[in-house]
C-alpha cells in the first residue's frame, strides 16, 4: 500500500480525502494557492506545499507544479478529488510518465468519457440506452438551427467537454436555439478551452438519476445503487438522495446493469459515476460518465457502508475488488444538501468574504458533515462558494429529512449569505416530501428565485412561544444583573407582545413552580417551554407543547433575528405599551435606485451591450458578467435610455457597484 499520498484538491474534498487516508494510515501531502494558506485541510495534512497565486490557472490547475510538488514531498500517488484536474487526461499521462499513480481511471477512459460526443458513441456500442440526437460537432447557430428544426424542438445545447451546467442551454424555437448557442460556445471556450457543441432532444419532465460504479484493474465491477439528483438549479445539483423514491427494483436492476457494461466496455478502473435522465414513464437514457469522485457520494456511503475514497486509493494500488454485486444492499435512506455561500433572494448570486461566526450541527453516525470551512475562513472569488455538504441517514426517507430539516436549523453561518433556508424550503414543499418532482422543480417552485416564507402554522405557535420564553429570561437576567429593578426574581410573571412581520402576539409568562420550564399562555393555547439553552447561545433546541423545536437566534436589543427553516426575519418582542407606541412610528422608505443598472454579484464585467444615449427595449441586453466562470446576461424590464456608464469591460465588480445609470427607472433587471 501507498506511504504517501498528495491531494491535489482544497476545501472539503481535500479533507475527506485525508481523513480515509488516515485511517488506512497513510501519510497525506495537502497543496494550496496564496489564498489558501491558512485553511482548514493545509493543517489536516502531514504536510503541505504552496504552489501558486490565488486564480486556480495559477494553482490548482496547473499540472506542472503539481507533480514537481509531489516528486519533492516523496509522495507516491495523487487523489484529484473533483473538478480541477480530476478528469484531465493529459495529467493522468503525465503523472504516469513520472511514475506517480494517479487515483482514479486511466487516461483512455477519462478522455473516452470526458467528450460528450465519444462517450455517447461508446455507450450505444454497450447497450447503454442513448437519447435522439445529432452527434456531430456543430460548426455555427446556422447549423444548429438546422438540427435543431430536424430533431425537433425543444433540443439541448451542450459542450462536448462541458460539466456541471457550464456551457448547456435549452431551446424552445430558432431564436432560442441561435443564442443559445452563442452562449453556450463562449462559455465552453472560457471554461475549458473546448468550444466544440453538440445538440440532443431534450427530454420534458425528467428525473436526473446517476448510478456509482466501482471496478478495479482486474476486469470486475459493480454498481453501487442509484442517487437521485433531481433538484438542481441551472445544472447544478442542489439537494441529492439515495436510494430514488421513483424507482423500482426493476428499472433499479436494468440501469445498474448498463453502467456496469459501460465500465466495463472502457476498460473503467476506479470510482465513476454513470448519470442518467429518467423520463415520467421510468425510460431511462445515458447522459455522461463523471470519471471521478461526485459531490454526492458520501449519501451512497451511508446507506452501502463502503467508503469509496478508501476503495479509488485501493484500486489504484492494483488490488482486487472484494465486494461482489450480490454484497450490496440498500440500508435506509440518505440525503444531501449543498451550503453554498449565495444570495437565494437575489439570483442566487454568490456572495464572497470572511465567515464571522461558525457553529456546525452536532454530528452523529445519523448526521455527517462534510467541510473545510471553519469560523475566519474566507469565501474567495476565485473558487467555488460551496461552503460544506450536510448528510443525514434515517432508516426512512422521512427520517432523513427530518434529520436533515433540524441540522439545517442548527447550522449558524454569518458573515456571508448563505442557502440554508433556501434548503429548507425545498425540504418542506409537499411535492418534494412525495417524491412527485423532476428537474424543473425548482424553477417551478421558485419562479421568481427565493424569498423569505412564514412559519408553518403548525410550529408557529411553538416558535412563538419559545421567542416570548427567551426574552423573558434576558429580562430577568438585566434586572438580576443591574439591581435597579425590583421584584424581578425568578417567579416574576409578566406579558409580552411578540411582534412578527407586523402581526402582535400577546403573551403570558408563568414561571413553573417545580423550576421545569416556563409556560407561556396566548390565544392560540398553553405551551410549556423546557430546554437547556443559556443566554447568549445562537442556536435554540428544546421541547415546545408537543414538538421539539430548533432555530437560530441574535438578539438585539428587544429585537431578535430569527433563522427557522425557510422563514428569515426580525422579530421584536416587548411590554404591550412599547408595542402601542411602536405603532404610531413612521416607516422608512427603502431607497430608490430604479434609475442604475447595480452589479447583482462580485465578478467581472465581460462586456457592455449598450452605450450612452442608446434607447433600450424591454428583454435588449445590457451587459454580462463572469461570476465563477458563468455567464449571466443582465437584460433590462422596460424601455429606458442610457445617460451614463460607470464600468468597463475587463473590471472586477463589487455586489451593487453601479455600471449604468438611466434617464428614467428602468426596473428589475433580468438575470
Amino acid at each position: 500500500m501507498f506511504k504517501k499520498i498528495l491531494i491535489a484538491n482544497r476545501g472539503e474534498i481535500a479533507c475527506r480525502i485525508i481523513a480515509s487516508a488516515k485511517r488506512m494510515g497513510i501519510a497525506t501531502v495537502a497543496v494550496y494557492s496564496e489564498a489558501d494558506r491558512d485553511i482548514r485541510h493545509v493543517r489536516e495534512a502531514d504536510e503541505a506545499i504552496c504552489i501558486g497565486k490565488p486564480p486556480a490557472a495559477e494553482s490548482y490547475l496547473n499540472g506542472d507544479r503539481i507533480i514537481a510538488a509531489c516528486q519533492d514531498s516523496g509522495a507516491e500517488a495523487i487523489h484529484p478529488g473533483y473538478g480541477f484536474l480530476s478528469e484531465n487526461a493529459e495529467f493522468a499521462e503525465k503523472l504516469q510518465a513520472a511514475g506517480i499513480a494517479f487515483i482514479g481511471p486511466k487516461a483512455c477512459a477519462i478522455r473516452a468519457m470526458g467528450d460528450k460526443i465519444t462517450s455517447k458513441k461508446l455507450a450505444a456500442e454497450a447497450g447503454v440506452n442513448t437519447i435522439p440526437g445529432f452527434d456531430g460537432v456543430v460548426p455555427d447557430a446556422d447549423r444548429a438551427v438546422e438540427i435543431a428544426d430536424e430533431i425537433g424542438y425543444p433540443v439541448i445545447i451542450k459542450a462536448s467537454a462541458g460539466g456541471g451546467g457550464k456551457g448547456m442551454r435549452i431551446a424552445h424555437d430558432k431564436a432560442e436555439c441561435r443564442e443559445g448557442f452563442e452562449r453556450a460556445t463562449s462559455e465552453a471556450q472560457s471554461s475549458f478551452g473546448d468550444g466544440r457543441i453538440f445538440i440532443e432532444k431534450f427530454i420534458s419532465n425528467p428525473r436526473h438519476i446517476e448510478i456509482q460504479v466501482l471496478a478495479d484493474g482486474h476486469g470486475h465491477a459493480i454498481a453501487l445503487n442509484e442517487r437521485e439528483c433531481s433538484i438542481q438549479r441551472r445544472y447544478q445539483k442542489v439537494v441529492e438522495e439515495a436510494p430514488s423514491v421513483f424507482l423500482n427494483d426493476e428499472t433499479r436492476s436494468k440501469m445498474m446493469e448498463q453502467a456496469v457494461a459501460l465500465a466495463k466496455a472502457v476498460n473503467y478502473q476506479s470510482a465513476g459515476t454513470v448519470e442518467m435522465v429518467v423520463d415520467e414513464r421510468k425510460n431511462f437514457y445515458f447522459l455522461e460518465m463523471n470519471t471521478r469522485l461526485q459531490v454526492e457520494h458520501p449519501i451512497t456511503e451511508m446507506i452501502t457502508g463502503v467508503d469509496l475514497v478508501e476503495w479509488m486509493i485501493r484500486i489504484a494500488d492494483g488490488e482486487h475488488l472484494t465486494i461482489q454485486q450480490k454484497d450490496v444492499g440498500i440500508n435506509g435512506w440518505s440525503m444531501e444538501a449543498r451550503i453554498y455561500a449565495e444570495n437565494p433572494s437575489r439570483g442566487f448570486l454568490p456572495s464572497t468574504g470572511r465567515i464571522r461566526k461558525y457553529r456546525a450541527p452536532p454530528t452523529s453516525q445519523h448526521v455527517r458533515l462534510d467541510t473545510g470551512i471553519e469560523e475566519g475562513s474566507e469565501i474567495s472569488m476565485f473558487y467555488d462558494p460551496m461552503i460544506a455538504k450536510l448528510i443525514t441517514w434515517g432508516e426512512s426517507r422521512e427520517q432523513a429529512m427530518q434529520a436533515m430539516n433540524d441540522s439545517l436549523n442548527r447550522y449558524y453561518i454569518r458573515g456571508v449569505d448563505t442557502n440554508i433556508a433556501f434548503l429548507s424550503s425545498i425540504l418542506n414543499k409537499p411535492d418534494f416530501r412525495s417524491g412527485k418532482f423532476n428537474t424543473s422543480f425548482i424553477e417551478k417552485k421558485y419562479p421568481n428565485n427565493f424569498s423569505m416564507e412564514p412559519i408553518d402554522a403548525t410550529l408557529h405557535p411553538h416558535v412563538m412561544s419559545a421567542i416570548s420564553a427567551i426574552h423573558h429570561r434576558h429580562h430577568i437576567r438585566a434586572g438580576t444583573i443591574s439591581g435597579q429593578i425590583e421584584g424581578y426574581g425568578r417567579h416574576v410573571n409578566l406579558s409580552w407582545v411578540v411582534i412578527m412581520e407586523g402581526i402582535e402576539y400577546l403573551t403570558r409568562i408563568q414561571h413553573d413552580e417545580d423550576d421545569n420550564g416556563i409556560t407561556v399562555e396566548f390565544e392560540e393555547g398553553v405551551y410549556k417551554v423546557v430546554d437547556d439553552w443559556t443566554i447568549a447561545d445562537p442556536v435554540y433546541a428544546g421541547r415546545v407543547g408537543d414538538k421539539d423545536i430548533s432555530f437560530q437566534i441574535e438578539k438585539s436589543d428587544f429585537r431578535y433575528d430569527i433563522v427557522c427553516d425557510s422563514y428569515v426575519g426580525r422579530v421584536m418582542v416587548c411590554r404591550p405599551e412599547t408595542a402601542r407606541l411602536n405603532r404610531l412610528m413612521p416607516v422608512k422608505a427603502p431607497p430608490d435606485h430604479s434609475r442604475y443598472l447595480l452589479s447583482p454579484m462580485p465578478g467581472l464585467l465581460v462586456s457592455l451591450s449598450v452605450e450612452v444615449g442608446q434607447k433600450i427595449k424591454p428583454g435588449e441586453e445590457l451587459a454580462v458578467i463572469e461570476a465563477m466562470k458563468m455567464e449571466n446576461s443582465l437584460q433590462a424590464e422596460q424601455s429606458c435610455v442610457v445617460a451614463g456608464i460607470f464600468a468597463e469591460p475587463g473590471d472586477k465588480l463589487e455586489v451593487d457597484q453601479p455600471i449604468l445609470e438611466f434617464e428614467q427607472g428602468v426596473g428589475e433587471t433580468r438575470i
